[in-house]
């Protein structure tokens, strides 16, 4: 009868870790697919102008973003205060604007090269003669599919 043992009292049995690992990898994937990355780390002022008639792009990722303004305060020791191009997160020049857009087109597939579309996001106080050269460097470019970026509100509310 020595085969049997009794049962201790107050014995808690243990843990079973064979489905943690499945719970850590849910979690991950989960995390991984509604996290969404932030594009660019702006580092001028962009206010956009106002209009009354907009439309909304649908593919996000076939767009090339632009950004002119004014440097941010800590940065126009550096830059000064005059308008400034920013392309992804770091400034730019206008001759820049070519090595951009060919990089640009090199990272998307042979068949969407075609539906590029170029997003100007100007700051509503920037001068236009930057945005005139910029529009320039992009038909020497033939980067002809472009967009001015704006936020949606009625115009005659913003006159000054």
């Amino acid at each position: 009868m020595g085969k049997f043992n009794k049962k201790k009292s107050g014995d808690l049995p243990a843990i079973s870790t064979a489905s943690l690992p499945d719970i850590v990898f849910m979690l991950l994937f989960f995390f991984m697919v509604a996290t969404v990355m932030r594009e660019n780390t702006l580092k001028i002022k962009n206010t956009l102008p106002s209009a009354d008639q907009v439309e909304k792009l649908d593919k996000k990722d076939l767009i090339m973003y632009i950004y002119v303004g004014q440097p941010q305060e800590r940065y126009q020791g550096q830059y000064g205060k005059e308008s400034r191009i920013q392309l992804n997160d770091k400034f730019a020049d206008i001759g820049d604007i070519k090595a951009f857009i060919a990089a640009e087109r090199a990272s998307k597939r042979e068949e969407l090269r075609d539906y590029l579309t170029t997003a100007l996001k100007v700051d509503k106080d920037a001068n236009m003669g930057i945005v005139s050269d910029i529009k320039e460097e992009l038909r020497k470019e033939n980067a002809l599919k472009i967009n001015y970026t704006t936020r949606q509100g009625d115009i005659s509310q913003n006159k000054d």
